[in-house]
């Protein structure tokens, strides 16, 4: 009897929770109006459903709902922040996700400068760098929480220190880390999140602003209605929304019974695959995602592991996929691994629902692929 593919690939995407997908349902059926809409019943269900979602978003990360706006994803409100560093310095790390990145060199188009910090191995930034680079006219610091390829997480207080001594707005991409672990924004100023990376829907996403920012100097990057206190116009997404808060309700609930059942199988499995010779993990080996296995291996493929199991297992490569170019992982690179290391890269990243047995079978069978690619 044929198995049930598996889905280890949950730093990319995940499977909608059944109790977010609940919880989203009345609002494209019983519940179909426009927060927008003011006049009627219909209208005022979808605001009041829309501004639960925000204190419930707020709540997660010990901000106050106030200072919530909703987008449709994190790389639309990192684009809203970095678009409206109008002239200055940015600092950066090399290891952000492509959204910062690109959007950190569309501003260079316009005489922004940017600076992009070096990791250490394990993609770490070095405090001390960070402080040197700082300029008189540095406007952003943005640093993301945890890493989307291994799972590394960064001092987010002590880079939260240095910007406020400092008084330079701080932007920290949480996208990987909310609902895996505890996340507050004391400190930062712009936090961004997705709510597909923590069993909310796609499509849809928050971002917090703190409350001393002016907001009013900010321009929107989409234009319209004036929704979200003006900074993001257009229709809510009333059932994404509800999911989103739905999402960041049960993250809280759960966090830290799920952690104490995921990281154990996450050890597991590494533990099985450290056994294939020539076999290295990639990131830090204790500040990381409980989640998360970035793993190389000696004279094999990642990519070719990855499409021999693609019917079994859904795994990640080290690679950055830009549209259809496909190139070596801009992370791996910026840490310093060789280019073979880096070209036997996969990223293997546990979620809720995964079993003991799933990841028992799972080590298994990448290990008997790898050491078969190693016979050829």
């Amino acid at each position: 009897m044929s198995r049930a593919p598996m889905y280890l690939d949950n730093n990319a995407t995940t499977a909608v929770d059944p109790e977010v997908l609940e919880a989203m349902l009345p609002y494209f059926t019983d519940q179909p109006g426009n927060a927008g809409s003011s006049g009627h019943v219909f209208g005022w269900a979808a605001e009041d459903a829309v501004e639960t979602s925000r204190e419930e978003v707020a709540s997660l990360i010990g901000a106050n709902a106030q200072e919530i706006i909703f987008t449709a994803g994190a790389t639309e409100s990192i684009n809203l922040v970095i678009s409206n560093i109008k002239s200055g310095h940015i600092v950066t790390v090399a290891t952000e996700h492509k959204a910062v990145l690109a959007a950190c060199e569309a501003q260079e188009s316009s005489g922004v400068r940017t600076t992009y910090l070096p990791v250490d191995t394990y993609g770490l930034i070095d405090l001390n760098t960070l402080e040197e680079s700082l300029e008189e006219d540095t406007a952003l610091i943005a640093v993301m929480f945890a890493n989307n390829e291994t799972g590394t997480i960064q001092d987010i207080q002590a880079i939260a220190d240095i910007a406020g001594q400092r008084g330079i707005p701080f932007l920290c991409d949480a996208t990987q880390a909310m609902g895996k672990v505890a996340v507050d924004v004391k400190g930062i100023d712009y936090l961004p999140c997705s709510a597909h990376k923590f069993y909310g829907p796609k499509g849809v996403g928050a971002l917090y602003i703190n409350k001393d920012v002016n907001i009013k100097t900010m321009t929107p990057i989409i234009h319209g209605g004036a929704q979200e206190l003006g900074l993001r116009s257009g229709t809510h997404n009333v059932p994404g929304i509800v999911g989103l808060g739905k999402a960041c309700t049960l993250g809280a609930a759960q966090l830290i019974a799920s952690n104490a059942r995921i990281k154990p199988l996450r050890d597991s499995l590494e533990s099985t695959l450290l056994n294939i010779a020539g076999a290295v993990i990639n990131g830090d080996p204790e500040k990381r995602l409980p989640n998360t296995c970035n793993i190389s291996f000696e004279n094999v493929e990642g990519q070719l592991v990855m499409e021999s199991l693609g019917r079994e297992i859904a795994l990640a490569t080290g690679s950055a996929c830009n549209a259809d170019l496909v190139a070596p992982s801009h992370v791996l690179k910026s840490m310093g691994l060789s280019p073979d290391r880096i070209t036997g890269s996969l990223r293997i990243s546990l979620g809720r629902f995964n079993t003991k047995e799933e990841i028992e079978r799972a080590g298994a069978r990448i290990t008997e692929v790898v050491n078969q690619f190693c016979l050829i």
